[in-house]
């Protein structure tokens, strides 16, 4: 059944209306969406194993029976120097890894074709459920329709400046600022690994063409811009939660209706 939304204006009013495609009747499958980030985010795993020698480089072999010691492979020349003197096996200091491992095992998930596009579609759908988009945190300060849709002047934007206050004027700024409130950092390891803070995900604007405002988005924390055949379902669903807050531009909308019944894989 098709319905119409409003276009807002950057200043924050309603400019018009558009109807919605139909990608946006599409019943939410929350478990093919976890399905298909798990999948998206299996690619950048990266295979890690040992070398098929490590613990193995010893000369070392056992004594046999008779000496008043544990029958483990002891390095040669070693005497009754204990536990220090094994080698080679899996329970002595510098022997092998039990289970080392192993780089040619799949770490790949799989999904069919035909599940990645329904989900796709469901995360599309989703972003405009307004209880989908408040259960995920997302704040906003005045009722907006949803899905949130704004005219193309917004993908035209140079400056942040002009970004943000488009954002304030349609009154999801409040998102940026719990983007930045809520920047804390890893508790553990991560911290050593490139990943010190932990930051969450603020609005996504997607547009039909970039002329400027990925540029000029790039330094506002927590936003995303990508472009209609870029959409992808970790994008709309980050962490399969979804929900996120979607801020779509005319022509974007229009362009689903393109996608000829598939969604973009």
């Amino acid at each position: 059944m098709s319905r119409k939304v409003n276009v807002y204006g950057l200043d924050g009013e309603v400019k018009s209306s558009v109807e919605l495609p139909a990608v946006f009747d599409t019943p939410v499958r929350i478990d093919l969406i976890q399905r298909a980030v798990i999948a998206s985010e299996s690619n950048a795993y990266q295979p890690q194993g040992r070398d098929p020698a490590a613990g193995k480089k010893n000369s070392a072999e056992q004594w046999g029976t008779g000496f008043g010691v544990a029958r483990v492979p002891r390095k040669k020349g070693s005497g009754f120097a204990g536990a220090r003197g094994g080698a080679f096996a899996n329970m002595t200091v510098g022997g092998r890894i039990t289970f080392a491992p192993n780089p040619s095992k799949v770490i790949v998930k799989k999904i069919n074709r035909k599940e990645r596009r329904i989900a796709l579609r469901s995360a599309i759908s989703a972003t405009g459920v307004k209880e989908y988009v408040e259960k995920r945190g997302h704040k906003m300060e005045k009722e907006l329709t949803f899905p949130i849709v704004v005219d193309d002047k917004m993908q035209t934007l140079k400056r942040t400046k002009d970004v943000m206050d488009a954002f304030e004027k349609m009154g999801i700024a409040k998102d940026v600022e719990r983007v930045v409130n809520g920047t804390k950092i890893r508790p553990g390891r991560g911290k050593m690994r490139g990943r010190k803070y932990r930051k969450p995900r603020g609005p996504l604007i997607v547009v039909k063409d970039d002329t400027g405002i990925v540029k000029a988005s790039r330094a506002i924390p927590g936003v995303d811009i990508i472009t209609v055949r870029q959409l992808c379902v970790k994008s709309l669903a980050p962490g399969a939660k979804i929900g996120r807050l979607t801020v779509w531009t005319n022509s974007a909308i229009k362009e689903l209706n393109n996608l000829g019944g598939k969604a973009n894989e």
